[in-house]
């Protein structure tokens, strides 16, 4: 499959006005859909102009998308995206299932959209994000010093893109040139597309699984259309500890929940590095959210008022247990 291009992203459109929407990924009847909940608010709170869509894998039980539609979400139902079979090949076992992401650029009622993880929270309105130019993926490098990535020569060097003036690319592997810039997929800006869509499914047909499944697919078939933006648009809270000094939170207008023990809902503060001041502010700043009333969606119309009503007593129901 030849790389793409710029020209074979682009999505024409005879629409007179551009749809725009966020969009999440959820499967299972676990706990993430507190997650998308969160989510949805935190959209509302700094005013976005776009709805939330959440692409949601048929297990997810009627419970859980009352829940989302009563927070005014946009419930889109996909089928799973099985990859080749090699499970053992995942750094985390559940990493198979976000395959079943590739489905997004199927949505083609939309022009552009931006992912967001469940476990990520805005802080800040990143509607600018889909201003950014057409025809390209846009998301924020990720860092590769975490013990996840210990199976890679990048770790075992120290040599992180996130701060690369930190260690140097050895002179000695000039016969080896640095990684291609490499984003992490919690968040992306992209446009839906048929063909592009075609392509991912084909291509993947014919892909090895590796270590982080879909996020090393999508980086290795839009590395020529890949371009970056700021750590503001997706701050990774183990960049507090690997790159101390780097992060302004006053600045941050995304925070990425990924590391063992950071999920809001989840937290007990045992996990390393979760005692950290820092971290304990972004999980109240999340919880802070999260339990504004004020920020729980209102219907426009009356035809919505009857969904409504049983929010509170749906919340209140939601499994504690993990997905």
């Amino acid at each position: 499959m030849s790389p793409q291009t710029p020209l074979d992203l682009s999505h024409a459109s005879e629409k007179a006005h551009k749809e725009r929407a966020y969009v999440t990924f959820l499967a299972g009847n676990g706990d993430y859909v507190k997650g998308v909940v969160g989510l949805a608010k935190g959209l509302r709170k700094v005013k976005s102009a776009y709805p939330l869509v959440v692409a949601m894998l048929p297990d997810v039980p009627e419970e859980h998308r009352e829940i989302l539609r009563s927070q005014g979400c946009v419930v889109r139902e996909i089928e799973p995206v099985h990859p080749p079979d090699s499970e053992d090949a995942y750094a985390r076992a559940y990493y198979i299932i976000n395959y079943s992401k590739l489905r997004i650029w199927n949505f083609e009622e939309y022009d552009k959209m931006i992912y967001l993880d469940a476990d990520i929270q805005v802080f800040d309105n990143v509607d600018d994000l889909f201003d950014m130019e057409d025809g390209y993926l846009h998301g924020v490098l990720s860092c590769f010093c975490e013990t996840i990535w210990s199976y890679t020569p990048l770790y075992s060097i120290g040599y992180c893109q996130y701060c690369p003036e930190k260690v140097m690319w050895p002179t000695e592997m000039k016969s080896a040139p640095p990684p291609p810039p490499y984003f992490n997929a919690g968040m992306f800006v992209f446009e839906p597309n048929p063909l592009t869509y075609e392509r991912l499914l084909q291509t993947l047909k014919v892909t090895p699984p590796t270590p982080f499944a879909e996020q090393d697919f999508l980086n290795m078939f839009f590395e020529k259309v890949f371009k970056p933006v700021p750590p503001v648009y997706n701050l990774i809270l183990s960049v507090l500890w690997r790159h101390p000094g780097k992060v302004d939170l006053e600045r941050v207008k995304v925070v990425h929940y990924c590391p063992p023990g950071s999920k809001p809902w989840r937290y007990t503060g045992e996990e390393p590095n979760m005692d950290r001041e820092d971290v304990k502010m972004l999980i109240k700043k999340w919880w802070d959210v999260y339990n504004d009333e004020s920020l729980d969606f209102k219907p426009k119309s009356p035809a919505n008022l009857e969904a409504n009503v049983s929010k509170s007593t749906i919340l209140a129901s939601v499994t504690q247990a993990a997905l």
